[in-house]
């Protein structure tokens, strides 16, 4: 693979750091430390610039803070400065990390996203009458920083751009050099990246035909039994040996018998949503409501949450749930 270089110039420049900030802002302009930031906002990008140029940035100081949509997270928020430098970063390095994935990975990356992964997945369950789902137990805390920087230097040749990767990695651990802390952009770049070389295993070593992968949410279908046990074998000892990484669910199933996949249930001829997807819409829809009706938000407010919330159920058939759950509501 012919690796990346002289990289730092273009992340460093005027144009890109500027609109990495605008990037950063967006949707957080009411935020006090993007604010402050904003205030002195040339001073402030001319001091990013020279941090990235010695290759020598301000990392970690994490805030931290605990989600439970639809299972418990730790969150890391960046300081703002921080979140400016991983925009810059990935502004120019974005084609660099796209160049290597295969077509059918589907998270953080520009026309993917998880309804297209759900499409692809339902032409695959449709026409193949197993499946094998894979999932890594605590994927990101479960990353090695050696085995992933040994990636990155496989890809990128620019020492500066390598170094500054090196300290963000560094910021971070759960345990002795493992884990990228969920929120930073960088981090779901890095997690995608990690497992593309697993992607390349699959399709080319493999040679499985119908495959698909949402960030650590792998499926793999085949007309064979026996073959589908051989690459559970092959594809398990990839992942421990050379990615360092346990797999939390690993089986095998009959299409027919359903796959839940990003929030849905699919079968070859239909979809629903996934038990946890309904409980999460109808406690969603329980709590906008609420808030519409205590004036804690705006008519406007409530009609663009519902929106979100239908915008996914829709994509199954769920209907007469939705329905249920809003006659409940007193709204239907």
């Amino acid at each position: 693979m012919k690796r990346t270089g002289n990289l730092i110039p273009q992340i460093a420049s005027n144009e890109n750091l500027l609109l990495a900030f605008y990037k950063a802002k967006k949707g957080k302009e009411a935020n006090n430390e993007v604010w402050e930031f904003a205030r002195s906002l040339k001073s402030n990008l001319s001091d990013l610039q020279s941090k990235i140029l010695s290759a020598q940035v301000a990392v970690g100081n994490y805030h931290y803070f605990t989600i439970y949509d639809p299972k418990k997270r730790v969150i890391c928020a960046a300081p703002f400065s921080q979140r400016v430098l991983h925009h810059a970063l990935m502004n120019i390095c974005h084609p660099y990390f796209e160049k290597f994935q295969i077509y059918d990975s589907y998270a953080t990356r520009i026309d993917k996203g998880t309804f297209k992964a759900v499409e692809k997945a339902r032409h695959y369950h449709a026409s193949n009458p197993y499946y094998l789902k894979m999932d890594v137990r605590k994927y990101f805390d479960s990353i090695c920083h050696l085995k992933l920087m040994n990636l990155l230097t496989m890809q990128f040749k620019d020492d500066k751009l390598l170094q500054i990767f090196l300290q963000i990695i560094d910021s971070y651990e759960v345990e002795k050099n493992r884990g990228l802390p969920i929120g930073n952009l960088t981090s779901q770049y890095f997690a995608n990246h990690y497992l593309s070389v697993f992607d390349h295993f699959v399709k080319e070593v493999l040679n499985v035909k119908a495959y698909v992968r949402y960030m650590d949410d792998m499926v793999v279908w085949h007309n064979s039994l026996t073959e589908l046990q051989e690459i559970e074998k092959r594809a398990n000892e990839f992942l421990e040996g050379k990615l360092k990484l346990e797999l939390k669910t690993k089986f095998i199933n009959k299409s027919k018998h359903g796959l839940t996949f990003l929030g849905f249930r699919l079968y070859p001829k239909r979809i629903l949503l996934s038990s946890r997807s309904k409980t999460r819409y109808s406690r969603k829809m329980k709590q906008v409501t609420r808030e519409l009706h205590d004036s804690e938000i705006s008519q406007l407010a409530y009609q663009q949450r519902v929106t979100a919330l239908n915008a996914f159920a829709e994509k199954a058939y769920s209907k007469r749930f939705r329905e249920n759950v809003l006659c409940q509501l007193g709204e239907y």
